[in-house]
């Protein structure tokens, strides 16, 4: 039994942007994941709404990627594969960050998973980095996330970076999947879709 974690955002815990509540659990990208990986897998979802790659929110609070991260990979523990999607969030203005440096917080990430011991036999587990898509003409959020678009559109390039240095696995979600229109930042169920297939295909090639 392959065993990948899925830690992300909004996006990962199933976000509704039609709605604005989640979708039900065979609608998020990590069911249908599942779904075309097929009984030789366990995938363990693991999104949570306003994490941060690496950044305290001083408004929202225990939004810090690196803080769960560790227990969670302790509980989960044997893991093949865990896929970071995280970055979107911060984009907040309140951060005043660059794609360089959340790509460099995602990175952290990465290391954080290869220096620990949960994988198979005490090794670290396999670490796919995908950068997130690009955020869309924003609406009610516009405010809050001020500048994000043009700075999302250089998350391919400096994920891409970060993972070769890092020497880890890569994909760009941009590739496959675009932020809906309603709000700039979620997904809808048709993207949902896209990206498990997507990160289905990359799973396989890595450890399938």
């Amino acid at each position: 039994m392959r065993r990948v974690l899925c830690y992300g955002d909004s996006n990962t815990w199933g976000y509704d942007p039609v709605t604005k509540e989640r979708f039900d659990p065979d609608i998020r990208w990590t069911a249908v994941l599942s779904g075309v990986l097929g009984s030789e897998y366990t995938i363990i979802e693991e999104g949570l709404n306003g994490r941060t790659t690496v950044w305290d929110d001083p408004i929202e609070g225990y939004k810090n990627g690196p803080d769960y991260l560790i227990p969670c990979l302790e509980t989960h523990r044997p893991l093949d594969l865990v896929n970071i999607i995280l970055g979107t969030n911060d984009l907040k203005k309140l951060f005043g960050l660059s794609a360089s440096d959340i790509a460099e917080g995602a990175g952290l990430l990465v290391r954080v998973v290869q220096g620990s011991m949960a994988g198979v036999n005490g090794n670290a587990p396999r670490v796919l980095l995908i950068a997130p898509a690009p955020v869309a003409r924003l609406t009610d959020l516009a405010e809050m996330f001020e500048g994000a678009e043009s700075k999302s559109r250089r998350f391919a390039e400096h994920y891409g970076r970060v993972a070769e240095a890092a020497g880890c696995d890569f994909l760009d979600a941009s590739t496959t999947i675009v932020s809906s229109s309603l709000d700039g930042i979620h997904l809808e169920a048709s993207e949902h879709c896209k990206l498990g297939r997507a990160v289905a295909a990359k799973v396989n090639q890595l450890i399938g």
